[in-house]
């Protein structure tokens, strides 16, 4: 009976040790969104796949598909979304994620084509803001620091519209989708807008054309390396990251698709 017993033990052990194996042997499934996330992380995986680390990146072009891949297994990991994003999808959605490490942090911008600063914003001015709440309120802190209007006391990044308390200009806003927010600054007086977009559409020398930009204090916006909770130790996750965030050809990569200027964009990890 004690053969017996021992027998199954060791069965019991070999078979989940061969299916940790079989997990492991299978390529690391990296989640990314188009532009100058999925262009790093493509670098880095170049860059591990040289060290034995197997990596797939899958890029999805939309902001809900890398949450429902990652929850559902298809994917082991997700590199698109900033805290604040991430904060919003779990509340909502009751995903079981985990912020795993810091990435590159997306400064935004404040642009205009018609004017060349702030005073010269004329009462009643339209002003492009993104439509989603998270990206939102991030914008309205800028417009609060660019001193055009000002929050509710404590409402911080999950500020409206509706938080707004005093407005001198009597600005009015626009809610855009936050991609499409390159294409409305020729509609508007004043827009929220993100560089790397403005990069990726051909206009560079627009994304460094900002009246002000957000900066490194602005941290809770630093895109996030996300996986589950149940495979936050895999140690192929820790290795990817230690390659992304340490590899000169990603820094190399990020500057490039930032247009070479630094006011565009921080990397956190090394300021902390």
């Amino acid at each position: 009976m004690k053969l017996k017993t021992l027998l199954l033990s060791t069965f019991a052990t070999l078979a989940v040790a061969l299916t940790v194996q079989a997990a492991h042997a299978a390529p690391l499934r990296i989640g990314v969104t188009p532009g100058s996330l999925a262009d790093s992380v493509q670098v880095a995986a170049a860059e591990a796949r040289k060290q034995g680390l197997d990596i797939k990146v899958v890029e999805l072009t939309d902001w809900t598909t890398p949450n429902v891949a990652l929850a559902a297994g298809d994917l082991d990991l997700n590199y698109f979304q900033h805290q604040a994003f991430l904060d919003n999808a779990v509340k909502e959605r009751g995903y079981a994620f985990k912020s795993v490490a810091v990435g590159v942090l997306p400064n935004i911008g404040l642009y205009s084509t018609r004017i060349k600063r702030f005073d010269e914003l004329k009462e009643g001015a339209r002003v492009g803001v993104a439509n989603d709440p998270v990206n939102q309120g991030r914008g309205l802190l800028l417009l609060q620091k660019a001193g055009l209007i000002r929050l509710k006391d404590g409402v911080g990044a999950r500020g409206g519209l509706d938080d707004i308390v005093a407005n001198p200009r009597k600005l009015k806003f626009v809610e855009v989708e936050g991609p499409q927010l390159v294409r409305a600054l020729d509609d508007v007086d004043l827009a929220q807008g993100y560089p790397a977009h403005f990069v990726n559409a051909g206009k560079p020398q627009i994304a460094g054309a900002g009246l002000l930009y957000s900066g490194i204090d602005d941290l809770y916006f630093a895109i996030r390396f996300v996986s589950r909770q149940d495979n936050a130790t895999d140690p192929r996750i820790a290795r990817f990251v230690k390659i992304y965030q340490e590899s000169p050809a990603v820094r190399q990569q990020l500057s490039t698709s930032f247009a070479n200027n630094e006011k565009l964009y921080s990397l956190p990890w090394l300021k902390r």
